[in-house]
């Protein structure tokens, strides 16, 4: 009996986890000469397993002034108020809606269960549920439903905000990244002091009313003050902040913290120089899609 692309990608013999996070190249082949497999068993698992991932997961405030924006973008500075500088160049707003959360961690709970190989974040060796997102990278949530919804997410969310907020990446936003992390309590202790590859980093935490942690904040140093302020997350909140603002994730003591961690940046990993001038742009420019193609390049 003929098996199902996705009975084959289940049953395909994978490389050990050690493996794929040293990147072997034997890796790099596992998944080239799988990917046509696995996009078309992603699409087969989405057929029954999709939900609905669209507008009303938003946070109503946010989503009412993105719609309104995108409408007639003289009406941004709605958008703009709704993010709080909670240190500087840091902003934080409510993104998803707590009450509608579980439908999106339902949905990443079954693609975790799936039997599909998914590639884990290279440099997070110690983040145990993680998936990379965009198309770019391989090895990605290939399923359609995840990824009308990631396209979304980026186009009509992210990119607008980021102009708003942060000037200066306008130009070094057309190209997009993603992947997801789950930290747990025992296993995963902390992400050094870093800095992110893109224009843009936004960090949206995925946790439910109730799913308490304790630890695992972030911490950001300002590079002229030294000062060091440790932020948390509440479910569905969101940091967003350059991508140049040095960071790190604290230990977590108990639970778990799950979120996406979304990247914008320009053509072949360009990023704006620090300190670069804002760019003068129309309030309709910044409420745009580029149409420059994926360049295919992925910073991991």
């Amino acid at each position: 009996m003929t098996q199902t692309s996705l009975e084959r990608a289940r049953a395909v013999e994978r490389p050990s986890r050690d493996a794929m996070l040293q990147r072997a190249p034997a890796v790099q082949r596992f998944w080239h000469e799988n990917e046509a497999l696995f996009q078309d068993a992603w699409t087969a698992w989405d057929a029954e397993h999709g939900a609905p991932l669209d507008a009303t997961l938003y946070d109503p405030r946010l989503r009412a002034a993105i719609a309104d924006a995108w409408k007639d973008p003289t009406t941004e500075g709605a958008v703009k108020a709704l993010w709080q500088e909670v240190f500087p160049g840091v902003y934080k707003t409510q993104f998803f809606d707590p009450d509608r959360l579980s439908v999106l961690r339902d949905y990443m709970d079954k693609v975790a269960d799936a039997g599909i190989p998914l590639r884990p974040p290279y440099g997070i060796s110690l983040n145990r549920g993680g998936a990379m997102l965009d198309p770019r990278s391989e090895g990605h949530l290939a399923a359609p439903t995840f990824q009308a919804f990631y396209r979304d997410l980026m186009d009509r969310y992210m990119r607008p905000v980021s102009r708003l907020l942060f000037p200066d990446v306008t130009g070094y936003d057309t190209q997009t990244f993603g992947f997801s992390i789950q930290w747990q309590a025992d296993k995963d202790t902390s992400l050094r002091p870093h800095s992110d590859a893109s224009s843009v980093t936004l960090n949206i935490n995925l946790n439910l009313p109730g799913e308490g942690f304790s630890g695992s904040g972030v911490s950001f140093i300002d590079p002229v003050s030294r000062r060091v302020d440790k932020l948390y997350f509440e479910p569905g909140t969101a940091l967003i902040h350059h991508g140049s603002v040095p960071h790190a994730s604290e230990p977590i003591t108990e639970g778990q913290r799950s979120n996406f961690v979304l990247w914008l940046y320009g053509e072949n990993g360009q990023i704006p120089h620090p300190g670069s001038a804002p760019v003068q742009i129309e309030a309709r420019e910044r409420w745009s899609v580029p149409t420059d193609p994926s360049d295919g390049f992925a910073p991991f």
